[in-house]
């Protein structure tokens, strides 16, 4: 039987992990995931290796397969994240998303804003299953709404961060949603309806919360929202016709097509339509004024080809409207994606090294009571997002490290199935080096840290699972012999 390292032994690198992006942060502040995160990830698993291997005789081989099962499983994360680098580009130069900003700004206000974006998001989610589409798509274009709007950026992207996980959480078409059920044996639907008692009144406290900060807001910025709209329909052809692309995206997510095929078919659509509509930027991206032209159709191509993999920009006589047009395609993904590497390949070292199980022992051995077990759980779904950076390996090591635990002291394992969810799949995109939090903070184009404060939906989901046990609602304990 593998020795255990002390607990005390096994936070070493997850403190020597704090300090380094600590001073990363510190030294390279909105630049630190263009490597220093990185290297931080990786001195934390060297620390792991090197006092696994010294004092534990764990063998390098041990670390090799637990890196390689755990890079194996983000496999199609990694390609998802090119897939949305590629629709970013594709629905930005085709004109999806400047019409859908043009035609929101002037439908929304700053008042009902943050509330109406939170909506939208948490109804896409629940009918597409994923969160991570749902940002990618309507939440790019909610967030060019705000800047036209003069929300502030941070609080808008909690507002739609907040709607989409709650739809994904809700949904039974969401990955997080039948892993968290399947894991601890509980029928899906018995799952999602046990969710209700504690992520219903989470989400309607998140309302309230940005109804009342929306209440705040002054009226309508209309110089503000007509520079917005004469600098789009002057750059971009605003067609309705474009909104044929998200419409389609629909219809694609409700024949229950995965993920990565929907962000792929949905980008080759907006690829089309920048063709028809908007060949004009097609030739500005492909054949620049300071380079020997090319002929017409090599210049749609190549302008093409860019707005898939490349960073592109488009000239609309506003500043700050060409910031919000700029795409960084497949290419602005790449930091993401080894950052991800470097995230998982310190989890692998933790799991395989036997640190994570040590230290969730400890956590395990305070609980007491009902309430102590449930926050156990919780702080254990977030520990290992912050430790592992990933939420899928979150949530399945919770299931296991409780599963008995549960069954011990007579409790359903619904509770556990509901406790995983309500901290490991909604805590995960507070976690600037987690896939989630990485992921929508490229997307989105807003720091982790900034947002957030912001997220209340799922800053409140792990507090209100916990508050629930301590009420006792809905919770049946059986008589253990």
């Amino acid at each position: 039987m593998k020795r255990l390292p002390h607990p005390l032994v096994s936070a070493i690198p997850l403190v020597v992990l704090i300090v380094m992006l600590a001073v990363v942060i510190a030294l390279f502040g909105s630049d630190s995931l263009n490597g220093g995160s990185q290297i931080a990830l990786l001195m934390g698993l060297a620390v792991c290796v090197f006092i696994s291997m010294v004092f534990y005789r764990v063998p390098w081989k041990a670390f090799e397969q637990q890196i390689e099962k755990t890079l194996g499983g983000v496999a199609v994360t990694i390609l998802i994240l090119l897939a949305v680098g590629m629709l970013a580009g594709s629905w930005m130069v085709s004109g999806v998303v400047p019409t859908l900003i043009y035609y929101g700004v002037q439908l929304l206000s700053p008042q009902f804003f943050l509330v109406c974006a939170c909506l939208i998001c948490a109804l896409v989610s629940l009918l597409s299953g994923s969160s991570w589409t749902t940002i990618a798509t309507i939440g790019v274009a909610l967030l060019g709404i705000s800047h036209a709007l003069d929300i502030n950026e941070a609080m808008a992207a909690g507002a739609i961060i907040s709607g989409a996980y709650f739809g994904d959480k809700m949904s039974p078409l969401s990955d997080t949603t039948i892993l968290a059920s399947s894991s601890t044996g509980v029928d899906l639907f018995t799952h999602i309806r046990y969710m209700m008692y504690t992520t219903m009144p989470a989400f309607l406290l998140t309302i309230i919360i940005f109804a009342v900060i929306g209440f705040g807001k002054g009226g309508d910025d209309v110089l503000h929202v007509r520079q917005f709209t004469e600098g789009l329909s002057s750059t971009f052809h605003i067609s309705l016709w474009t909104l044929l692309v998200p419409v389609l995206t629909a219809f694609l997510i409700a024949r229950r097509l995965p993920s990565l095929i929907v962000l792929f078919l949905s980008g080759m659509m907006a690829g089309i339509t920048a063709l028809i509509l908007q060949p004009h930027i097609l030739m500005q991206i492909g054949a620049p004024s300071n380079l020997p032209q090319l002929g017409e159709t090599a210049a749609l191509i190549k302008g093409l080809a860019i707005t898939f993999y490349g960073a592109t920009s488009v000239e609309t006589g506003n500043a700050e409207l060409n910031e919000l047009v700029s795409t960084g395609g497949m290419t602005g993904m790449l930091n993401t994606i080894w950052l991800i590497i470097c995230a998982m390949c310190f989890g692998a070292g933790m799991v395989a090294s036997g640190m994570i199980e040590s230290l969730t022992r400890v956590v395990i051995s305070w609980v007491k009571s009902r309430v102590g077990l449930v926050a156990s759980t919780a702080s254990t779904g977030l520990f290992l997002n912050v430790a592992t950076g990933d939420q899928f390996i979150s949530i399945v090591l919770t299931a296991n490290m409780f599963q008995n635990v549960y069954q011990q002291k007579g409790y359903e394992p619904r509770l556990l199935s509901r406790t995983c969810e309500d901290s490991a799949t909604v805590t995960s995109v507070l976690v600037p080096w987690n896939t989630c939090g990485m992921t929508q903070s490229t997307v989105l184009g807003v720091a982790t840290i900034a947002y957030l404060p912001y997220c209340f939906f799922n800053i409140l989901s792990p507090l209100m699972t916990i508050l629930v046990a301590a009420i006792g609602w809905k919770i049946k304990q059986t008589k253990v012999s």
